[in-house]
């Protein structure tokens, strides 16, 4: 059967076209970085033409939208499945800590892609994705501020600035799988205990 492009609900063998390249985007920025993935390499990886990754894709900006916005999707979806499970704030931030680390620690080749696209692709309009708003390039910082707010407005979290204390624990989660020493010196496991334990302890009100 033809692959036909069209501009009605994509069909099953597109979208499971499109998935593969994505992946093989994903691996690819992992193991070359951005600035060598070219189509050519992609497609090499995927095992498909470089013509058939621009049947689908317009060119690699529009590739690396498209995987930026998979990667988002898949981490988000894991971690926010996890955390809307929970009753309670502290609750829920213990499962967004848990939640992030042990989606980066089982997908590492996502966390390395989506590094990757963050700090060297830009926007059709030529902003750098890091400089988006965090709502529009990480929806994860909008779900863990809600969780602080909601903490605070039931009296469970003491008073604190809630921008800072999330780019806090962002920064606590991301830095665990940047940092290879970290990586050699202490397991995800020990690590994601230690966090829970470490803000609890400055996010919780005094008994």
């Amino acid at each position: 059967m033809d692959e036909k492009k069209r501009d009605d609900k994509p069909s099953f063998i597109t979208e499971a076209r499109r998935a593969q390249i994505i992946d093989a985007a994903i691996t690819t920025l992992d193991e070359i970085g951005f600035a060598n993935a070219s189509l050519a390499q992609i497609a090499r990886r995927s095992g498909i033409s470089t013509a058939l990754i621009s049947y689908h894709f317009h060119d690699k900006q529009d590739l690396m939208i498209q995987t930026l916005q998979a990667l988002l999707i898949a981490s988000t979806t894991y971690v926010q499945e996890r955390v809307r499970a929970q009753k309670t704030p502290r609750e829920k931030l213990e499962a967004f800590i848990t939640a992030s680390l042990a989606y980066q620690g089982t997908h590492p080749r996502h966390n390395a892609a989506l590094v990757e696209i963050l700090f060297n692709a830009r926007t059709p309009d030529g902003v750098p994705f890091y400089k988006l708003d965090d709502d529009e390039a990480d929806p994860l910082n909008h779900e863990l501020q809600q969780i602080l707010q909601e903490g605070q407005q039931t009296g469970e979290f003491r008073a604190f600035h809630v921008v800072v204390m999330a780019s806090a624990i962002r920064g606590a989660i991301s830095e665990y799988m940047l940092t290879p020493n970290l990586l050699r010196a202490v397991d995800l496991e020990t690590y994601t205990t230690e966090l829970v334990t470490i803000f609890h302890h400055m996010i919780l009100s005094a008994p």
